[in-house]
């Protein structure tokens, strides 16, 4: 009797230190607040709090909603519906902006032009039009260069503030334009993406504090998000997807083309947290200009502190890639992430025709399996050599490796040329299983290796 009331007397005590009320625990957190650690860039300069604001866009703050579908919009899925939608959008301009509702159903467009306080939730289907012609031509930006292209269906332009929201799908319709472009690739081995005519999905230019969360962003003719010379855009739980084989006969190597997940071209601040990415190409790729004299161009330049974490990558053929047409990135992280079939992870695209700078790249806490896992190459497809007596040489410098335990095909994909240097490449707390097994430290310069396990043996640390 005397040890069952000592060890019920021993529980209530246990008991009472473990469970405490909401008061107790406020009174706690109040007497020892958290200690909130400074995020650093690569190159150790402060990340700024912006990058740690993961909060979704309230619509309900964005003003009034404008159903499309009370402004003349019919709820049918076959009737081309472009100038109607463009027209909701201009009234919810003139009558101070709100947001552009797409309800329940499927609403078939061509391209649309958001502006200054416009805002596009989508509840239902927006579903781009399988016609060149819906999408007009002007200037704009693609693959490297400012020229005349093809507009997006979604299009964003010089805005403060815009907003892409809402759990339902743009749907890019992109069947007729994969089957056209692989006709003439067959036709013409040499067929670029220009001369496929395609529209992009979303096409964001000159903007700042832009927010696209929780869409569902699929089968776009061409890439599926470009952001051009804009700062502080935020991708958030997006579901990005494009399928990476022919839909009509299986073909493995016939999906949808150059189908990018997200293309971030001469742009400051952007974070990617939380997507899903499964495209026929890349998935985050950083672009800045292409070409010998691509740094003497303005309307080319850098792209720096960009942050992509917690994402979950399918089949693509990188998780972040910086080229093919980039000139400078610096202060660039990929963390936290997922692979399940990746091609590659960090593929960093060497064009002999182009003064390429990469500096201050971390890859970070990476699970999943791969192919090669680091790619270093140069890329000379369609790329144009001229002679230039100042041609900067192209370096990539000070990119780090820690964290990671993937199975791969090739860890160590790097090949050597005269045409760039490699130098202070870091591993640390790396454990792969390697098919090919063919890491090398010693071929790059000023290498350091901490703490680095391929199939189970331990490198030398240097």
């Amino acid at each position: 009797m005397m040890k069952k009331t000592i060890l019920m007397t021993l529980t209530v005590a246990l008991a009472g230190l473990m469970v405490t009320t909401p008061a107790e625990s406020a009174k706690k957190k109040k007497q020892k607040p958290a200690v909130s650690q400074q995020q650093l860039w690569p190159d150790g300069t402060p990340m700024d709090a912006w990058f740690q604001n993961a909060a979704k866009v309230d619509v309900q703050t964005l003003g009034r909603q404008y159903v499309i579908t009370d402004y003349g919009v019919v709820k049918d899925s076959t009737v081309m519906q472009t100038q109607r939608i463009q027209a909701v959008i201009d009234r919810c301009a003139q009558e101070g902006g709100g947001v552009v509702v797409i309800p329940e159903g499927t609403y078939l467009s061509g391209a649309l032009f958001f502006r200054q306080g416009t805002h596009l939730h989508v509840v239902g289907k927006l579903k781009g039009s399988d016609r060149i012609i819906d999408f007009p031509y002007t200037k704009t930006r693609i693959e490297g260069e400012t020229c005349t292209y093809f507009c997006a269906l979604v299009n964003a332009d010089g805005l403060d503030g815009f907003t892409i929201t809402g759990h339902g799908t743009i749907d890019g319709n992109g069947l007729s334009y994969w089957q056209e472009f692989w006709i003439r690739r067959k036709w013409n081995p040499q067929c670029t993406n220009k001369d496929a005519q395609r529209p992009r999905l979303t096409y964001i230019s000159n903007s700042k504090n832009v927010t696209v969360q929780d869409v569902r962003l699929v089968n776009s003719p061409f890439w599926t998000n470009h952001v051009y010379k804009s700062d502080h855009v935020r991708y958030l739980d997006c579901y990005i997807f494009a399928p990476t084989e022919n839909v009509w006969t299986g073909d493995p190597k016939r999906g949808a083309p150059s189908s990018d997940a997200i293309d971030i071209d001469v742009c400051t601040d952007v974070l990617v947290k939380g997507c899903y990415m499964h495209v026929n190409d890349d998935a985050v790729v950083l672009k800045g200009g292409k070409g010998t004299w691509a740094d003497k161009d303005s309307t080319n330049g850098d792209c720096q502190r960009i942050l992509i974490e917690d994402c979950t990558y399918g089949k693509v053929h990188g998780c972040l890639t910086l080229g093919s047409e980039s000139l400078h990135d610096r202060n660039v992280i990929l963390r936290r992430c997922h692979v399940v079939n990746a091609t590659r992870v960090l593929w960093l695209k060497m064009r002999p025709d182009t003064p390429q700078h990469y500096e201050f790249v971390t890859v970070e806490d990476m699970t999943g399996q791969t192919g090669s896992f680091l790619v270093v190459r140069p890329w000379t497809q369609f790329f144009k050599p001229q002679q230039r007596d100042d041609m900067p040489l192209s370096t990539c410098n000070d990119i780090t490796m820690r964290g990671i335990k993937m199975t791969c095909k090739n860890f160590f994909d790097v090949g050597q040329s005269d045409k760039y240097k490699l130098v202070r490449f870091n591993y640390k707390n790396i454990d792969v299983q390697d098919q090919k097994n063919a890491f090398d430290p010693a071929i790059i310069e000023a290498t350091t290796v901490k703490n680095v396990k391929i199939n189970g043996a331990l490198i030398n640390e240097k």
